[in-house]
């Protein structure tokens, strides 16, 4: 079982707690072992990733919001219940070593809306905003993106209208909403508590 003193010895040098936690999660697994090939990175409330296609990641522990490209299948080696299909994964890795903070991806202030915070990694499929809305508004506009695009509740809550909409929509942590291409969304708020969402699109 997962032990932190691990025999009183001090392990942290060598990811010792990280090794032994993984292990009590995933028992005689060899992708505890992953953690000395790859990078292991911490990131803060606000802070991004971005990893290219075919590179190898393990999400260990934590919540986050991920957005990828389109894909056909999603191969695993290890640190799963799910199907492992090791020589596919090995074919199509990209092995190119590279420092964790080059994968650090800034996010980009808007110039338009002190709100948004805008993560563009450097492919054309999607981009991120991080829409945090403080308590002092009590109305505030979605604005209209020449893409769909997706929004997910982090925390707060509000209403929704649009002309798009028969009805209002309630927003609360969890809840997702398809916006179409050139429409808008008006959130209305009652509370004080402020509200975060992220909304993924295409910037065409």
């Amino acid at each position: 079982s997962y032990s932190p003193a691990a025999a009183g010895k001090d392990i942290s040098a060598s990811c010792g707690e990280l090794l032994l936690k993984l292990h009590s999660q995933y028992p005689g697994d060899i992708g505890c072992f992953v953690i000395y090939f790859l990078n292991h990175m911490k990131l803060q409330p606000g802070e991004c990733m971005f990893l290219g296609a075919n590179e190898p990641h393990a999400y260990l522990y934590g919540d986050c919001i991920e957005c990828m490209a389109c894909s056909d299948n999603t191969v695993r080696a290890g640190l799963t219940p799910k199907y492992i299909d090791v020589l596919t994964l090995c074919e199509m890795l990209n092995y190119t070593p590279a420092p964790a903070s080059s994968k650090l991806m800034p996010p980009i202030q808007s110039r338009l809306d002190p709100c948004i915070s805008l993560y563009d990694p450097p492919i054309p499929d999607f981009a991120v905003m991080r829409i945090e809305i403080p308590s002092s508004i009590k109305l505030y506009l979605i604005s209209a993106i020449d893409s769909a695009s997706i929004l997910l509740t982090v925390q707060g809550s509000a209403v929704g209208t649009s002309t798009a909409a028969a009805s209002e929509m309630i927003l609360r942590p969890g809840t997702v909403l398809f916006i179409s291409a050139n429409e808008s969304l008006s959130l209305h708020f009652n509370s004080a508590e402020g509200m975060v969402l992220f909304r993924a699109c295409c910037l065409l």
